[in-house]
């Protein structure tokens, strides 16, 4: 006859109140943070799209400047920047402000 092998029985682990409490705790701080994180990663989400339109806005700046450059230094260019930023007039031009 084979000799039959003993099953060793389950083993039964006690865990006591303290200890279900501390992992019960320990769970609730995890979903915390995670809550926590989730905030940060969608705050840092807005910063990212904010910062890339930025980005694409001074692209724009950047090529139209540099199609200025391109173009070169023109009388039209030059009467036009006189105008905006100087406030220059032609001699036969009349400036009428409205409002102020």
């Amino acid at each position: 006859m084979a000799k039959q092998r003993k099953i060793p029985k389950a083993v039964k682990l006690r865990t006591g109140f303290l200890t279900r409490l501390l992992i019960v705790i320990l769970l609730a701080a995890l979903v915390c943070e995670v809550y926590a994180l989730r905030a940060k990663v969608s705050d840092a989400e807005e910063v990212k799209a904010q910062t890339a339109a930025q980005v694409e806005s001074r692209r724009q700046e950047n090529d139209a400047l540099a199609a200025d450059i391109e173009e070169g230094c023109t009388p039209e260019k030059m009467q036009e920047i006189a105008r905006r930023e100087l406030g220059w007039v032609l001699p036969d031009e009349y400036v009428f402000e409205v409002g102020s």
